[in-house]
């Protein structure tokens, strides 16, 4: 009998997937086009850069001959330096330690207008955790309706604003979320600066309130564009809304 196919681990899948969306963007090919290179089906390609199945080792060859780029870290090249701080995180990020920060470590449910359909939220996965050979907290998307978006990138703590910071910079380019997190319930709400994707290379700036739940809160998470008739569409907008009424972030007319 043939011997089953290797699953990579979650860390190595999410790192294969960010590699190939960036290797995607920069060479301006689609999905369809490097599934046929890869000899793999689109749904197949859709998963694996959606988070929703691990990569297999057979697929991550296929992938790399296809791009004709290494795909997986190798120790004797690591992405990353090692830390020489221990769990102490850099003094850019707010020089926390690990145990200080532990609880905000986990999996949450994230909820934001949609952008594209103003009666919409759009909802999708953020797992944060701590990076050893970073030395801080990193986030990471899942389950993204629009998956070539996906976000992931390092998370700020600085003691003296009390918030919170998600920060993706890609090549210079940032998405900034800033947020307060609820001691005792874990829900974390503020405001999302990013940019809209328009026709052809069109990016306009664009701001909205955003809210992160604990996933235990929502007994059957809906990810996607989130509809008025789903089922969760009321908790979403309930938490969107106590995002400006309390107010955790405002919104000033021009």
């Amino acid at each position: 009998m043939p011997a089953p196919d290797k699953q990579l681990s979650a860390e190595q899948s999410r790192q294969i997937a960010d590699t190939i969306r960036e290797e995607i963007a920069r060479r301006r090919i689609s999905r369809q086009s490097l599934a046929e290179l890869a000899k793999l089906s689109l749904s197949t390609l859709e998963k694996v850069l959606g988070g929703r199945r691990p990569f297999t080792l057979a697929t991550t060859v296929r992938l790399e001959q296809a791009l004709g780029v290494s795909l997986r870290k190798t120790p004797e090249a690591p992405a990353r330096l090692p830390a020489v701080n221990g769990e102490v995180a850099p003094d850019g990020l707010g020089a926390y330690s690990r145990r200080a920060v532990a609880w905000i470590e986990g999996t949450y449910v994230t909820v934001r207008p949609s952008f594209g359909d103003k009666d919409a939220i759009f909802a999708y996965r953020t797992e944060i955790t701590w990076d050893d050979a970073a030395s801080s907290l990193v986030f990471h998307e899942s389950e993204r309706q629009d998956a070539a978006f996906t976000q992931f990138g390092e998370v700020a703590v600085p003691n003296q604003s009390g918030h919170i910071y998600l920060v993706t910079n890609r090549h210079g380019q940032h998405r900034l979320i800033t947020v307060a997190r609820l001691a005792i319930s874990g829900e974390m709400y503020g405001i999302i600066t990013t940019l809209l994707a328009g026709r052809g290379s069109l990016l306009t700036p664009i701001a909205a309130p955003i809210a992160y739940l604990p996933i235990k809160m929502v007994a059957n998470p809906t990810f996607g564009r989130v509809s008025s008739d789903d089922a969760n569409y009321v908790l979403y907008r309930q938490h969107l809304r106590r995002t400006t009424e309390e107010p955790f972030a405002l919104f000033l007319p021009g």
